[in-house]
């Protein structure tokens, strides 16, 4: 089954535009899924793109965005924290809610699974959510900072290179990522929660998937995805995911007898 894209923008609610795009099957919408990209990534990157292309392959919409301040979105980055993405995602899920239909399954990578984490309890109709490859806390993002912390500190905000690439880093954005108390917000979940993470992930140790799972209760599975990297950049990797992804999510997502093929 092929699918096709549609470019939109909403309101993160904070008078900011925020840009995504909905990945929509060739057929009848079996399911409304929102995707949370990587700390500093775009919902362009290869794995958002790539994951979202097999999803909907197999029948399910997904609405994947740029955070406040990355890629085609507005706002400044040194304005964020953890905490405004978390608002950014309860604001995608009100605009999936208000055209077509709430996101019942939440998918987050990396700092993005964080993110759902703490956001599905926000939206209602969340049903079900997935992690890959996703950091138990959002302090796990410390060590990136720590050589520029005074400095940060002392001004208020500092420039810090991430994978290559300077953001400037706010005192507030340090301060909400180790005050964030993420280890609650999973152990009271109620949703069922699936982990995908690579054993030899590089970036985000697979031992921050134990963390979760021990945080979680039942219903909760985990997955290892054998010989992927943080990125799954390998072709056909992303692809493996989303097939365990849609099989394992299939009781949460019935759309019931609505037919639904989204607003083009």
């Amino acid at each position: 089954m092929d699918s096709h894209q549609q470019r939109y923008e909403f309101d993160n609610g904070r008078g900011q535009r925020l840009a995504a795009r909905l990945e929509l099957p060739a057929g009848d919408v079996k399911g409304w899924v929102l995707y949370a990209h990587c700390f500093t990534c775009s919902k362009d990157i290869i794995t958002a793109r790539r994951l979202s292309q097999g999803l909907a392959a197999r029948g399910l919409a997904v609405l994947r965005f740029d955070f406040t301040g990355l890629g085609d979105s507005e706002g400044r980055f040194s304005e964020t924290t953890f905490s405004s993405n978390v608002l950014d995602l309860v604001a995608a899920a009100h605009f999936l809610r208000h055209q077509w239909q709430a996101p019942a399954l939440f998918i987050g990578h990396s700092l993005g699974g964080a993110a759902v984490l703490a956001a599905a309890a926000e939206v209602p109709e969340c049903k079900a959510v997935v992690t890959l490859n996703a950091p138990a806390s959002p302090d796990h993002l410390m060590p990136v900072f720590q050589p520029y912390l005074a400095k940060i500190s002392a001004a208020g905000k500092a420039v810090v290179p991430v994978v290559g690439i300077e953001f400037e880093i706010s005192q507030a954005f340090i301060e909400d990522l180790v005050t964030y108390d993420l280890t609650k917000k999973i152990h009271h979940l109620n949703r069922p929660l699936l982990i995908l993470h690579a054993p030899d992930d590089q970036v985000v140790d697979v031992d921050e998937a134990r963390k979760i799972f021990q945080a979680a209760r039942h219903p909760k599975s985990f997955i290892a995805l054998d010989q992927a990297d943080h990125l799954l950049k390998v072709r056909g990797h992303a692809e493996y995911a989303a097939g365990l992804i849609a099989a394992w999510a299939a009781p949460y997502l019935s759309t019931g007898d609505l037919v639904l093929t989204g607003k083009h």
